[in-house]
């Protein structure tokens, strides 16, 4: 039976279901599975410890400000350079330029959840793309995509060079076993694997749907604070990375690169997943959603849903980002004479959306755990029918619990442009104008 060695913090180096993590958010971290296997005072001495190889893995320029440079060093059985040529594979339902789908309508789109794959379906096999903007040859802006998968990578590993990966599991567990280490996630958690970074995904549950956002551009950060100060939103202590774990396994593997939205495949005769220790601050890492301290106010109208902001992924102009990461977990509503579900708005910004729990307070039906919705640039949207008829006579005087749900958002400072799969796809809700078209006229001149 192989084995799979762990940060020994006791002298014990066992596999156990639960791997432990490391607390703080890009914090300069340093782990090692085996004692004395991290070199000291320096990163690339003349004969690492235990034979091992040093190798660095860059996530931003060199050059880059200190303050935003991520990088961190492998402490490894082989370098990553040592694999057969990549050939390439299908990939018909992946996209990386969005210059090259169908025009992009100005309507409100919806989609219902994602059917589980019939076909026996891997994490990776199990990608579709829905929307995205920029290109990965750019890296500049987002793929969206859905996965849905029903079994584990079996000798099979997977990296993208195209961008970082937030993954937000909708059903099903995923236990994610990366080069540095080991994470366990669940609907509720995300997980962000970084660009480059090798990983295997098995399914503890047996089925996984979820959606993923590919990150082209800047990395994902922890956005200011401003006038809230410096407490609240998503705390740095409760992202977790993972501590050093390495596989010493030989045999026939494969070895699967996304690269500007194509598939690559190589055989491997050795599990990537071989890093003894590492330090630095690009890793893996994953997030409760469900510890989120959410700010809302507490005398009259919304703030912005910026106060939502989990991460953030920066542009070029100060203020304006690439990628909000938005969620709308349970939360008290208290402000009194307002009208308390998100308000009707349109916005500069386009807004991709799912729902991994529950039911959205602005839409009383016909948006599912699992599916999507997309409102583009200047594309009215807002409270159902329905939604807006209950609120807009519900009592405001005393405090409203929404509970038992999570939605979240994907924002994007340019047009998110579905792909034709999206656009043709039986799960797109053609009838989901319908939600507005019985919003009522209660205009009336010669009543205030």
């Amino acid at each position: 039976m192989d084995t799979l060695t762990r940060t020994p913090n006791t002298a014990s180096s066992r596999l156990e279901i639960e791997p432990g993590y490391q607390s703080g958010f890009a914090n300069e971290f340093a782990t090692e599975a085996l004692p004395g296997a991290l070199p000291e005072g320096r990163n690339s001495p003349q004969r690492a410890a235990y034979g091992l190889y040093a190798e660095q893995l860059s996530g931003t320029a060199f050059t880059a400000p200190r303050g935003h440079n991520r990088r961190s060093w492998l402490y490894r059985i082989r370098p990553a350079a040592v694999h057969k040529p990549f050939t390439q594979l299908p990939a018909d339902r992946l996209v990386a330029n969005f210059a090259e789908v169908p025009p992009t309508p100005p309507n409100q789109l919806r989609w219902d959840a994602l059917p589980m794959p019939t076909e026996p379906t891997d994490f990776v096999d199990g990608w579709l793309t829905m929307a995205g903007n920029g290109s990965a040859d750019a890296m500049n802006g987002c793929a969206i995509h859905l996965y849905a998968a029903n079994r584990s990578m079996k000798d099979r590993f997977f990296y993208s060079a195209d961008g970082e990966l937030l993954i937000v599991p909708q059903e099903g567990r995923l236990h994610i076993a990366t080069e540095m280490g080991q994470l366990d996630v669940e609907p509720f958690e995300i997980a962000v694997i970084p660009r480059g970074v090798r990983f295997a995904v098995s399914l503890p549950d047996g089925n996984a749907r979820g959606y993923i956002c590919e990150n082209f551009g800047a990395l994902l950060r922890l956005p200011d604070l401003g006038p809230i100060g410096s407490n609240g939103l998503a705390n740095p202590r409760d992202f977790l990375t993972p501590h050093a774990a390495y596989e010493d396994r030989e045999g026939d593997f494969e070895l699967v690169a996304k690269m500007n939205g194509n598939l690559w495949r190589a055989d491997i005769g050795h599990s990537p997943l071989d890093v003894v220790a590492w330090h630095g601050n690009y890793a893996p890492y994953k997030y409760d959603l469900r510890r989120f301290n959410t700010i809302g106010s507490i005398s009259f109208d919304h703030p912005d849903p910026s106060i939502f902001l989990v991460l953030q992924s920066q542009s070029d102009t100060p203020g304006v980002d690439t990628i909000d990461f938005v969620i709308f977990p349970p939360r008290w509503l208290a402000a009194e004479d307002t009208f308390r579900p998100p308000w009707f708005h349109r916005n500069v910004a386009s807004e991709f959306m799912g729902l991994v729990h529950g039911v959205y307070d602005a839409k009383a039906e016909g948006f599912v755990p699992g599916g999507a919705s997309l409102h583009n640039c200047m594309s009215g949207h807002g409270p159902d029918a329905d939604t807006f008829e209950k609120a807009s006579h519900g009592d405001t005087s005393t405090p409203k619990k929404v509970g038992d749900t999570m939605a979240f958002m994907f924002e994007t400072r340019t047009l998110i442009k579905p792909t034709r799969f999206a656009l043709e796809t039986a799960q797109l809700q053609a009838h989901y104008y319908e939600c507005w078209q019985g919003l009522k006229k209660h205009f009336n001149p010669e009543q205030r």
